[in-house]
């Protein structure tokens, strides 16, 4: 079987492979944190150096702890709403369908159309399942969405926001509230200071991308209309997992400890049927 090439990929489009290969190398560990059988397919059948990624490799940990934290959260809300729907807002490669499935849930994979046309040589879309080639400030893919009514919407996006600017974040998130009240919405931020260090370290990967948005305050994101509301905060250092080993002290300093979470908000309130 010839190899899917990679060659359309570039910029922020080509940093999709990396959670791609942390989940496929965890997999093979005895001690996973993870364990995605369909990442380790996903990785053979691509066309692409990945020994490019070595210098990143010190992120695997703390990106496998975001995994898991974004994976149970979905899990909580398809057991408060099992028919509900959840969108995975620049999916990528991901694999969180399958990981999380309930059986009932809508599911809405969105991404750039050059990497939903990869996605569809290497997965498939399934009758709960489906795939949205747009970008996501381009609103329109909202349409599909809201011509399908669901009891409940969830969306997520993880390792996405910070590559945008807080403009495009701040429209991205008021036009979810307008058009889906009641939502809930679920990302990980930086604080600048984190995403400033963050970019001393990509500038000596291979990758030529930069992020672009850091978040003071998550409790500012309110502010930027009527209904948001924060509901939970995790910390990257705050769970007690082995493997993050002497970077848990950084609980302890808060610039950096608290630098880096995963945010769970409501999107206004849900409108009376």
């Amino acid at each position: 079987m010839s190899k899917s090439s990679t060659d359309r990929l570039g910029g922020v489009t080509e940093t999709l492979l990396i959670p791609l290969y942390f989940r496929a190398l965890e997999t093979q560990r005895p001690d996973a944190m993870v364990t995605d059988p369909k990442a380790v397919e996903l990785v053979q059948h691509l066309d692409y150096d990945f020994s490019r990624m070595g210098r990143l490799s010190s992120e695997q940990v703390t990106v496998l702890v975001r995994l898991q934290v974004f994976d149970q959260c979905v899990r909580t809300f398809l057991e408060a709403h099992a028919n509900g729907t959840v969108v995975d807002i620049g999916c990528g490669l991901n694999t969180r369908f399958w990981r999380v499935d309930n059986g009932a849930v809508q599911w809405y994979d969105l991404d750039l159309p050059e990497v939903i046309a990869l996605r569809g040589q290497l997965l498939q879309e399934a009758s709960r399942c489906h795939f949205l080639a747009a970008s996501a400030l381009d609103t329109a893919w909202m349409d599909t969405l809201a011509a399908r009514p669901a009891p409940a919407f969830l969306f997520v996006a993880e390792g996405v926001l910070p590559y945008m600017s807080e403009s495009e974040v701040k429209g991205l998130v008021l036009a979810l509230r307008q058009r889906f009240s009641g939502a809930e919405l679920i990302f990980d931020a930086m604080s600048p200071l984190l995403l400033k260090l963050h970019n001393l370290e990509l500038a000596f990967s291979p990758m030529s991308v930069r992020l672009r948005w850091g978040l003071s305050n998550p409790g500012g994101v309110e502010k930027w209309g009527a209904g948001l509301r924060l509901l939970h905060q995790w910390g990257y250092f705050d769970r007690a997992e082995p493997r993050l080993g002497a970077m848990r002290l950084l609980r302890y300093i808060p610039p950096l400890g608290n630098g880096a979470s995963i945010l769970h908000y409501r999107l206004g309130e849900k409108s009376a049927p």
